[in-house]
């Protein structure tokens, strides 16, 4: 006996009906059903906007991709004096590459570091890398995925941005720095007079200290230029530990409404990171933030390049290097490559995000635009009502 098929039926199978809904047609179509699709939930898909204090909302997009063979295309190389007055001799693009003090590896992995394999006479300087990006931001989201930061007695490594002009009215944001073996990245800002760390903000680290008294003053030429700073609690947010860890996340948000800097281990990276797709407000509560009412982020720091360096002794690492419990001198260890093999970055990828404003707001109640599903799903039920009709 010849049998046809209901159009309505017919309908189900020639459609594809979304596998999850915030809408009735839950109750029609669930997920793991024969008849489901991949797609994600519709709420999740709100995950990534954001909202300003003022209410407008905002989500990152991708702007800039430091990563892989073309990385240093977009990085100038200084190879002048250290303005900290480190024993380091910076080298030009052409020297780094000969040398092997930066390269990409086959697997795209970036490494730049300091000379580890020359034994140098007393009060000769050990060869090393500064790079700054061409590119300039007034804001950004900047996310650093690393699988290893520099350390070791009388390194001083930094991951930083510097404004363009007269040091320190443009600014300058310390991401990432710290000396010897030290355990806890700090963060500093440095700026014109004016600017000034909240120590009541919302942040997890503990503000930094110089005599005894707080760093609270971002000025950079008081406080013999020390700025204003936030240690992170986490031991292993520098040095041996941090590499222990397989390295991880450090990231910056800067815009109008302040600057704050998150770290993760490589087994705690917020999902939202590796998709591509970040937003801060899902990361809870900064290691450092700098509170906008205290200090204008738009105002004490502009036409920031981002820069890579690896120092050795000078004003820091070397004056703190009889305090720090690592051996002899700091000049006496600069002789000795073995004492620097640890001082080299090696980074899967740097991306700087942009800030994009929507249009309205949008809310899993009032989406907008209307989602795919929504459309699929209204198709479905008219061509059902339709084969209805059709086979009374």
């Amino acid at each position: 006996m010849h049998y046809d098929l209901p159009f309505y039926i017919l309908s189900f199978l020639l459609l594809d009906p979304p596998s999850t809904l915030a809408r009735p047609g839950d109750l029609l179509f669930r997920p793991g059903s024969w008849f489901s699709s991949p797609t994600p939930p519709l709420e999740k898909r709100y995950d990534t906007f954001d909202v300003n204090p003022n209410g407008s909302t905002f989500l990152w997009i991708l702007e800039d991709d430091y990563s892989g063979s073309t990385f240093f295309d977009r990085f100038s190389f200084y190879d002048g004096d250290d303005p900290t007055h480190g024993t380091v001799n910076y080298v030009n693009s052409s020297e780094a590459f000969s040398k092997g003090l930066a390269y990409v590896q086959d697997n795209g992995i970036v490494v730049m570091k300091g000379d580890n394999t020359t034994w140098l006479d007393d009060g000769v300087y050990r060869d090393s890398v500064r790079i700054s990006s061409y590119a300039q931001y007034n804001t950004g989201l900047f996310i650093l995925d690393l699988n290893q930061a520099p350390w070791g007695c009388g390194v001083w490594p930094a991951f930083w941005t510097l404004g363009g002009g007269t040091w320190p009215y443009t600014g300058e944001i310390d991401i990432i720095e710290g000396v010897h073996d030290n355990q806890h990245n700090q963060v500093t800002w440095h700026t014109g007079p004016g600017c000034y760390l909240n120590p009541n903000a919302s942040f997890t680290g503990t503000v930094a200290q110089t005599n005894g008294a707080n760093n609270t003053d971002c000025d950079g030429n008081a406080n013999s230029n020390s700025g204003c700073a936030i240690s992170e609690w986490s031991r292993a947010s520098y040095g041996p530990y941090f590499d222990a860890q397989g390295g991880g996340i450090f990231a910056m948000k800067w815009d109008e409404n302040g600057i704050s800097v998150y770290s993760f281990y490589r087994a705690a990276i917020p999902g939202d990171i590796n998709d591509g797709s970040p937003n801060p407000s899902n990361w809870g509560v900064p290691v450092a933030s700098l509170d906008p009412d205290d200090c204008n982020p738009l105002e004490f720091f502009v036409n920031h390049s981002i820069i890579f360096d690896i120092t050795f002794c000078g004003d820091w690492a070397g004056n703190s290097y009889a305090t720090s419990g690592c051996p002899g001198s700091c000049s006496d260890r600069l002789q000795d490559p073995s004492n620097f093999v640890n001082a080299s970055w090696s980074i899967n990828s740097l991306k700087v995000y942009r800030k994009q404003i929507l249009n309205g707001q949008v809310s899993a109640a009032t989406p907008s635009p209307i989602p795919r599903d929504s459309l699929t799903l209204g198709l479905t039920y008219l061509l059902i009502f339709v084969g209805i009709l059709m086979s009374l």
